[in-house]
């Protein structure tokens, strides 16, 4: 399946995806190789998430073709409807989900999001209010909430 490694400002990100969607997006720890000519089925997610990168994109709109059972899909699903610049909690979600007693079984599927900034899985946080559990890393969710804070957060030293 087609695949390429970018730079953002997080890390190398690396994209999969054919002409039936993008299958993941996700971080890497690493240093791929980055390369020049990216994949005709993957030049507009690379363009967008370039775009959101430099605060001109907040909403994706892509093909997405990830795997996964069809509750996960409908949890990721629910994710995208998480607006730009705010936050909900695990139990937020569950109720959305029509099943606050699947709070678990939600943030379990919010952890396998296998598309990374495209299904907003960082936008979920604890009732309160405290950064939990995130696949990047929680240096990553930080990065990523402030980025998309209409209040940016400024670092002193």
């Amino acid at each position: 399946m087609p695949t390429c490694y970018i730079e953002t400002p997080l890390g190398h990100a690396k994209i999969v995806g054919d002409d039936d969607g993008i299958s993941s997006v996700s971080i890497l720890d690493s240093k791929e190789e980055l390369v020049e000519v990216i994949p005709e089925a993957l030049l507009d997610c690379v363009t967008q998430l370039k775009a959101y990168f430099n605060n001109e994109l907040q909403h994706f709109d892509l093909k997405l073709n990830p795997e996964g059972t069809d509750f996960q899909k409908k949890v990721w699903n629910q994710l995208k409807t998480i607006p730009y610049g705010k936050t909900i909690s695990y139990l937020e979600l569950s109720k959305q989900m029509g099943d606050v007693k699947a709070i678990r079984a939600v943030a379990g599927a919010n952890g396998k999001n296998p598309l990374w900034i495209i299904v907003p899985c960082h936008r979920v946080i604890g009732s309160d209010g405290s950064l939990t559990g995130y696949a990047g890393g929680l240096h990553r969710k930080q990065w990523l909430l402030n980025h998309e804070s209409e209040y940016k957060q400024q670092t002193l030293f």
